[in-house]
């Protein structure tokens, strides 16, 4: 099983940019989906974005697409999480799991990170 380690979050201003970064520790985290998802306070955990096993195929969420981008250093066993034009709305706590499928749905992703905070302020 994969141990998946995020880091990169922060305090940034509306506008700012950050990248995230999703680390493993297995020998096997180039043969995984990896899905980045966040969840603010209150809130339910919701779908950000994911990535295909190769890197090829990639999808986003409504609410990022056009400012976040996310991709794949294999050979660094990374996946980054590029997010520019930052909102408030953007502000919670980020998590990379191992996608069972190709999905945007929290059920089909196990192994999760602890979670790096992203913060957003007006």
């Amino acid at each position: 099983q994969e141990h998946l380690v995020e880091s990169g979050g922060g305090l940034v201003q509306a506008g700012g940019s950050l990248r995230l970064s999703c680390s493993a520790s297995g020998r096997g985290f180039s043969n995984n989906i990896i899905g980045w998802f966040r969840q603010a306070p209150g809130k339910e955990r919701e779908f950000v974005a994911t990535i295909s096993r190769s890197g090829v195929a990639t999808n986003y969420a409504d609410a990022v697409k056009g400012r976040f981008t996310i991709s794949r250093d294999i050979a660094k066993s990374t996946v980054y999480l590029q997010m520019n034009s930052l909102k408030p709305e953007d502000t919670a706590v980020y998590h990379c799991a191992v996608g069972l499928r190709y999905s945007t749905f929290a059920d089909d992703y196990d192994s999760w990170g602890q979670g790096t905070q992203v913060t957003v302020s007006s």
